[in-house]
């Protein structure tokens, strides 16, 4: 049999759905693992820091971890790139197993002294820069690429299924043996993964033409930005990623709470709201993870993000709660499934020996810019209220949308069949 004749059978040949192919289900049984240990790490960080503390150097603990997180994103790009995604998301999550583990051990025997929960702090979000630019990059290793959106699908369904059940087992945890108990907990879901992810198999990068692995890290790393600005899709895509997240990420965090003090809804009224959010990403990751494709993929992200910003208007405007469920259950499906198709178009636009970087450059954007917008939202509505700081970060929102609509390239790609 010629190569040709190989070819010709494996085009013919109908891919696997994500859904029934076991090698994506052990990538989404770890991926799902590590998402409940992260809620659980991060639920014990905040009651030890809390205990240990004044509310000031609590908020101090939390906040210490995003720094090296942020700073050190794109250099996780790189050496996602350079020595391949599962064999640093493998070690990314061992490292993370044995702080956490050590921590759990430490609480043993001592109380969780400040110093201690920060220097805990650092070390994950170190080893948190390389663990997610290697975890984004490996479904296209894994699954063939008409399945990249269904894939996306189920990974949202399994992020939505981790932050709930995380703060289920965390609170347990906590409840039954403190934070030592829930450190222990997170570390052994870490360990729990590492199996999971050494038993997947790992396709070979298709040979473009178009990598230059030669050099530094820092010539492979201006190499991937360069390569960004360059990709008549890619270099729209993190834009409209970078103004979306911009106008999306105050208004969904500390502008909510500040609406529902405002309104006198009460932290009842705060779950439902979060409730609906989560209801509606749930639906959207749903949608992707059945029926596995979206026709007109750039089309139907831009007018998503411009969907979610009205219904964030909306939310400003709502004075019963019931109304206000809604508003956010229709945010969290349309901003679900835009930025689904967001991470699906970067993995399937990305050269695949750029895609480490790549999706470090797109988690940078959510990441990075996210904690700016909370002091200016919140002083914002100390000085103008909610319905004039909803309405600009929606604005803000939906021209990422329409960046996405002025760019041609964008405007017209399609996923793979």
């Amino acid at each position: 049999m010629t190569a040709a004749d190989a070819a010709l059978i494996a085009a013919a040949t109908p891919e696997r759905p994500a859904h029934r192919d076991g090698n994506v289900l052990r990538w989404l049984a770890a991926y799902t693992a590590s998402t409940v240990g992260d809620n659980i790490y991060f639920l014990a960080l905040s009651w030890a820091a809390v205990r240990s503390g004044s509310p000031t150097q609590a908020g101090l603990v939390l906040a210490v971890g995003a720094v090296p997180r942020a700073l050190l994103m794109l250099g996780g790009g790189v050496v996602a790139d350079r020595f391949g995604p599962r064999r640093v998301v493998i070690g990314s999550d061992a490292a993370r197993a044995a702080v956490i583990l050590g921590m759990a051990l430490a609480l043993l025997f001592v109380s969780p002294a400040l110093w201690m929960l920060i220097a805990v702090a650092l070390m994950f979000g170190v080893v948190d820069a390389l663990f997610m630019p290697a975890v984004g990059a490996l479904p296209p290793r894994i699954v063939a690429p008409g399945q990249l959106a269904r894939v996306q699908g189920l990974r949202g369904i399994a992020y939505r299924a981790g932050g709930i059940s995380g703060a289920s087992l965390g609170g347990l945890a906590v409840a039954l043996g403190g934070s030592a108990a829930a450190f222990a907990a997170a570390g052994m879901l870490f360990v729990l993964s590492l199996p999971l992810l050494s038993g997947l198999r790992i396709g070979p990068l298709p040979d473009t033409g178009e990598a230059k692995e030669d050099g530094t890290a820092w010539r492979q790393l201006a190499d991937g930005i360069r390569y960004i600005r360059r990709h008549r899709v890619l270099a729209p895509l993190m834009l409209v990623i970078a103004v979306g997240e911009f106008g999306f990420s105050g208004p969904a965090n500390i502008g909510l709470t500040l609406l529902v003090q405002e309104r006198g809804w009460g932290a009842s009224g705060m779950g439902w709201i979060v409730a609906g959010f989560g209801a509606g990403a749930g639906v959207a990751a749903l949608f992707l993870a059945i029926r596995g494709r979206v026709p007109y993929a750039g089309l139907v992200q831009s007018y998503a993000l411009i969907g979610g910003a009205a219904a964030i208007a909306g939310l400003a405007f709502t004075h019963a709660i019931a109304l206000a469920v809604l508003a956010g259950f229709a945010i969290g499906a349309l901003a679900g499934l835009a930025g689904a198709i967001c991470g699906a178009l970067t993995q399937t636009q990305s050269d695949p020996a750029y895609l480490g970087r790549v999706t470090s450059v797109s988690m940078l954007m959510a990441l990075g810019i996210a904690p700016l917008t909370y002091p200016l939202t919140g002083a914002a509505i100390g000085l103008w209220g909610t319905v004039p700081v909803f309405v600009t970060s929606a604005a803000v929102c939906a021209t990422g949308g329409l960046l996405g609509l002025a760019s041609k390239e964008l405007r017209r790609v399609q996923l793979p069949r």
